[in-house]
């Protein structure tokens, strides 16, 4: 098949390329380009150009058009022309890798979810494994724990599993997403043991920054605080330094977790090895404003006042928000419109944290005033501003305007995102309007997470759609996004009320099984399924014997 040879050909060959990618034939593919790269290089270049806009979409040959790789190796030789075979070779290994490298990830990373899956014993599923010519990739690995963030021993046998293999070893990646399985899922003695068995020689490799983030975060939420600042002091034996941004790092966890005490507490014993700054302060601050402390948020708002050090926008936003919280709202607008009068704008966080102020307090025109000024005064609406917007006109049902804000944010540019599309799918009614709104979700580019099938999950129950139920679950064990504790949970509860006991318990059992941990509202529910069921089967048994008697 030659490929120069006018508008005929070119189609040919433009039909030829699409067959080839659709029935996985990569291999014709290679020959193709090869047969370009070694005829005249200037007109087959235009032709292959014209292949590539043809095929559209065609990912093969994007990527084989695309390679950074052949195109260097094009240029070389179409300069050089020396090494001629030896380039053919690079450009075509290059190509097919790259087009068969990520199917080849995905099909085995599914094979192994599987596996683990329907063997419940680790011993079938390596045996089942040791059949198979599974090449261990950094890629693969990502993707089989990425597939297990809620099934803590499939994803740690798979880990060990996978580092027993010749010639692979894990990187800090595959590392940091095991210790953060472990962690969400409270196993802190296994996740200890995992990163104090890492190698001294592998440490500084793969012990990063961001390992010490999911430990820290895991630890104060898991508020295992002494445990938290122990890891912290033993940076250094990492090989990593101990030094501001580190200290901010332990605090910002203590915090997110409600620990602002020890936090503050540490924020001023360490001030001479860890001089205080802004950043510092508004960690701290912040703290106390999501634990809904005011009195303690006041204090220490002062305390940076009589301090010296001078407050930020970051400081005006935290203290703005925890008045808001606290239903302050009359003072946290007049700092608000003093930050203006002041020359001290507001930035889009600060506005959207009274605009969401406004709307909780059923004063959504006042906060459409603020929301239309924002514009006018520099300060662009984001993503964030519209989601609070629509999120309280979704709950007054007012949907017209709701999706007129909707078509407003994606003609700005603000892409919305899966919380935007879970305020709208709470105001649904009924099964049917799912899939069209996750049509324009997926059409605007916004990926479905975790929460939207947990969300859809608990409608689908609501509405007795079990058959909902069925698909958007093996949707999530496709996709890797579940199912979590989140869902067992739902299921759990949603079919007990349905009277569906028997059901309720098989997935509680799975969920056991799984080495997830039952909420105590969960574990309460069970022990009252249980003691019912023992109370029918004791009726039961008396009623026949005295039938017999």
């Amino acid at each position: 098949m030659m490929f120069s040879g006018g508008p005929k050909a070119l189609s040919s060959t433009v039909l030829y390329c699409q067959c080839c990618y659709i029935n996985k034939r990569y291999q014709s593919l290679k020959q193709l380009f090869l047969r370009v790269y070694s005829s005249n290089f200037c007109s087959c270049y235009n032709n292959l150009t014209q292949v590539h806009d043809r095929c559209g979409n065609n990912r093969g040959y994007d990527q084989m058009q695309k390679s950074s790789l052949s195109y260097r190796i094009f240029h070389k030789n179409f300069h050089a022309e020396k090494n001629l075979s030896s380039d053919q070779d690079a450009i075509s290994s290059s190509v097919c890798d790259k087009v068969s490298t990520k199917d080849s990830t995905i099909k085995d990373a599914t094979f192994i979810q599987n596996l683990l899956k329907v063997h419940e014993s680790h011993s079938e599923v390596e045996s089942a494994l040791a059949q198979q010519e599974i090449l261990v990739t950094k890629e693969l690995v990502c993707e089989v724990l990425r597939r297990h963030q809620s099934q803590w021993k499939s994803a740690l046998f798979f880990f060990n599993w996978a580092e027993s293999r010749q010639g692979y070893s894990h990187d800090s990646h595959a590392y940091n997403q095991m210790l953060d399985i472990l962690g969400k899922m409270k196993q802190f003695k296994l996740m200890r043991q995992l990163v104090e068995s890492i190698p001294s020689e592998k440490r500084a490799m793969v012990v990063t920054e961001k390992t010490f983030e999911i430990l820290l975060n895991r630890y104060a939420g898991g508020h295992k605080v002494e445990e938290a600042i122990d890891m912290f002091h033993k940076r250094k034996d990492f090989g990593l330094k101990l030094d501001n941004v580190a200290f901010q790092t332990l605090l910002r966890s203590l915090c997110r977790y409600k620990h602002v005490e020890v936090a503050e507490s540490l924020f001023y014993l360490k001030k001479d090895e860890f001089p205080p700054d802004i950043k510092s302060r508004n960690i701290i601050l912040n703290g106390w404003c999501v634990a809904g402390r005011l009195y303690e948020a006041k204090r220490f708002w002062n305390d940076i006042i009589t301090s010296g050090c001078k407050p930020d926008l970051f400081t005006y936003g935290i203290f703005i928000n925890s008045l808001t919280k606290a239903g302050k709202l009359g003072t946290a607008v007049k700092l608000f419109n003093t930050m203006w009068e002041k020359g001290h704008p507001p930035d889009v966080a600060i506005c959207n944290c009274i605009i969401d102020a406004l709307c909780f307090k059923k004063k959504i025109p006042d906060a459409l005033v603020i929301f239309r000024e924002m514009n006018e005064k520099g300060c662009e609406p984001d993503t964030a501003t519209y989601n609070s917007l629509i999120k309280h006109i979704c709950n007054i049902r007012r949907m017209d305007e709701a999706y007129k804000l909707l078509d407003e944010m994606e003609e700005n540019g603000c892409h919305p995102n899966a919380r935007t599309y879970n305020y709208f799918l709470k105001s649904l009614a009924k099964p049917d309007e799912v899939p069209l709104l996750l049509k324009r979700m997926k059409k605007s580019g916004c990926r479905i997470t975790g929460d939207t099938y947990n969300l859809i999950l608990k409608l689908f129950i609501q509405w007795d759609y079990f058959e909902g139920v069925q698909s958007i679950w093996n949707e999530m064990e496709k996709t890797g996004l579940g199912p979590d504790q989140r869902s067992y949970t739902l299921m759990v509860h949603g079919l007990y009320k349905k009277g569906s006991m028997d059901k309720a318990l098989s997935y509680f059992k799975a969920m056991i099984s799984k080495g997830m941990i039952p909420e105590p509202r969960t574990k309460l529910l069970v022990k009252a399924i249980e003691l019912k069921e023992d109370a029918n089967d004791h009726q039961s048994k008396s009623v026949t014997s005295k039938n017999r008697s």
